[in-house]
């Protein structure tokens, strides 16, 4: 099983249209945004995905979650308030924004930690977990937009530029 990670997409719809037609070219499984999706209108585009998305919500979502929920039930969405846990292909995983928040929750159990807020990019493998933020895909860092693609079989992760 192939999952898409994207993060912190805060309202750029013309990179979220780009996120989309990644995702869908790679045939992933299911996407996860770590959150700070910013708008309804940028949350509704997600529902062009060939595959089911999943996520949490973000500290930039905040003001906007009552909208944002209303999309997530209009298109059957599985977003929700960190931590979200999630069992895939034998794989514990668990998904948050801040990475702050992995505090008390993750644990050795998780073999695919998730998370964003930062707009940096981490591949890192610690005592076995892989705990993975395909880094900016905002606009905000100049060249820097990118997703993820995770294996869920081989625990492998592959960056999508664009």
């Amino acid at each position: 099983m192939r999952i898409g990670v994207v993060s912190d997409t805060h309202n750029n719809r013309q990179n979220v249209r780009k996120i989309i037609a990644l995702f869908n070219e790679a045939g992933v499984d299911r996407v996860v945004h770590t959150g700070d999706i910013t708008q309804a209108g940028t949350l509704q585009m997600f529902r062009h995905l060939d595959c089911p998305l999943y996520g949490v919500f973000g500290n930039n979502d905040v003001g906007e979650k009552p909208w944002l929920q209303e999309v997530v039930d209009e298109f059957g969405f599985y977003i929700s308030d960190p931590p979200l846990q999630l069992c895939w292909h034998e794989r514990e995983i668990i998904v948050v924004h801040d990475p702050l928040e992995f505090e008390n929750v993750l644990s050795e159990k998780h073999h695919l930690a998730l998370h964003g807020h930062t707009h940096r990019q981490r591949i890192e493998r610690v005592n076995g977990q892989l705990i993975f933020n395909p880094g900016e895909s905002a606009g905000h860092m100049e060249g820097l937009n990118a997703v993820g693609v995770v294996d869920l079989s081989a625990l492998t992760t592959e960056i999508l530029n664009f």
